[in-house]
């Protein structure tokens, strides 16, 4: 029997189709577990922020400080992604992935036994290194295996981050919160076991690269037309303003709605990490739906989508009670996440060919984007207070209007010679 067949004779066991034998079928298993090594990376990694409450009440950091902190996390892993990125184009390296999970499980041993400042800035910065290694290179992964359905693909790999994301809070209140950042022993625990999982993943990595059917899916990659270069450089200027926009908004409610809503609302730390979790849980949902959606009915058509219903609801925010406040919070979270691994698919359809270093690039200004913004964000409630803050980026989902900038999927499929061989 063929190894591309979905059963084995007589046993009904799975197996995984032959690399590269069939280019359109979608590999579900792989998607599964890079998903799955996402959630615990990103799960990992946004304890960080999380822990700022802690690190207030034991150690008296400033919001200054916490932006510093973020800032150094996600600047790393900014500058770094599309680094590994195009590296990753050029010579396609599958042992990225158990090595960049190894840094992050190292980062996490850190920053349990951190007894200063700058000691819990060394350790995330090894965590940022070690999700810049993962990022590109899982992007890729999720790409190889999604056959035809790439918003979907991209929508497995992508929630599993959201999902890892929307955890922390309540890990801050279960974990840190009870036992400081000893805690940060349990996260190196679920770090190793990415290790594990990654490792699988790059024997199948490897094995689909030495394929004869994915070097000729990669030969057949589409050519932009130097004709429209400069409408794809603007099309990519007009979706990094607007990863700019969605990661500034999502930095001040994951890193300091919790204090706002204790100064508001007179909440503990402890309640005031479940409206983050709303907040984000209801993201990771609408990251997972945003995908098949775009698949349907365009990814631009979500991404306008994303920021247009937004808009209205962060306007509110500010004004609404506490009960409306946990509405708001999760209908916002839902509705702008949900273009978060539209965006990826939209860049690489943008510059076909350069999976890894697009998918850097977006990412990478994601993390780097909401790190800058969250020490701009911190220093500035340091100085004009967290009403006044909060009040003033209730509108930033506001320019979600550039959106209407982008090209079509129509238009920008046309840009692209799909012929060449």
């Amino acid at each position: 029997m063929s190894l591309n067949s979905l059963t084995k004779s007589g046993s009904g066991t799975r197996v995984l189709p032959r690399p590269g034998s069939d280019p359109q079928a979608t590999i579900f298993p792989i998607l599964i577990a890079i998903g799955l090594v996402h959630l615990l990376n990103d799960s990992v990694q946004s304890v960080i922020p999380a822990i700022f409450p802690v690190l207030q009440d034991n150690m008296g950091i400033s919001y200054s400080q916490m932006g510093w902190i973020a800032f150094a996390l996600n600047i790393t892993a900014s500058i770094m992604q599309p680094v590994v990125g195009y590296f990753s184009d050029k010579r396609p390296t599958p042992a990225l992935l158990p090595i960049g999970m190894a840094f992050t499980c190292s980062g996490m041993i850190f920053l349990a036994f951190a007894d200063s400042y700058l000691a819990i800035l060394l350790a995330v910065i090894m965590v940022g290194l070690g999700s810049a290694a993962f990022h590109p290179e899982g992007s890729k992964v999720s790409h190889m295996a999604a056959g035809n359905r790439r918003g979907l693909a991209q929508s497995i790999f992508q929630v599993g981050g959201n999902a890892g994301q929307s955890l922390a809070p309540l890990l801050t209140r279960w974990v840190f919160i009870p036992f400081g950042l000893m805690g940060s022993l349990g996260f190196a625990a679920l770090a190793a076991v990415g290790i594990a999982v990654q490792i699988y993943i790059a024997g199948w990595y490897g094995r689909t690269l030495r394929s004869a059917g994915y070097a000729k899916k990669k030969a057949a990659a589409g050519i932009m037309n130097p004709a429209v270069k400069n409408k794809v450089i603007y099309a990519f200027v007009v979706l990094v303003l607007l990863v700019f926009v969605r990661s500034w908004y999502i930095s001040s409610i994951g890193s300091y709605y919790a204090f706002f809503l204790k100064d508001a609302f007179a909440l503990s730390t402890e309640d005031a990490q479940i409206f983050i979790f709303l907040f984000l849980g209801a993201g990771a949902v609408g990251t997972f739906l945003g995908g098949p959606l775009a698949d349907r009915f365009g990814k631009r058509n979500v991404i306008l989508a994303s920021m247009a219903l937004a808009s209205p609801l962060a306007l509110i925010l500010p004004y609404a009670n506490l009960f409306w406040t946990g509405v708001l919070l999760t209908i916002i979270g839902f509705i702008m996440l949900s273009s978060f691994s539209v965006t990826v698919v939209y860049a690489q359809m943008l510059v076909p060919g350069r999976i890894g270093t697009v998918s850097g690039m977006i990412t990478g200004l994601a993390f780097g984007l909401g790190g800058l913004g969250s020490l701009v964000l911190g220093n500035w409630i340091d100085a004009a207070g967290i009403n006044t803050v909060m009040f003033v980026c209730s509108f930033m989902p506001l320019l979600g209007v550039l959106t209407f900038l982008l090209p079509t999927d129509k238009r920008l499929a046309s840009w692209t010679d799909h012929t060449a061989s």
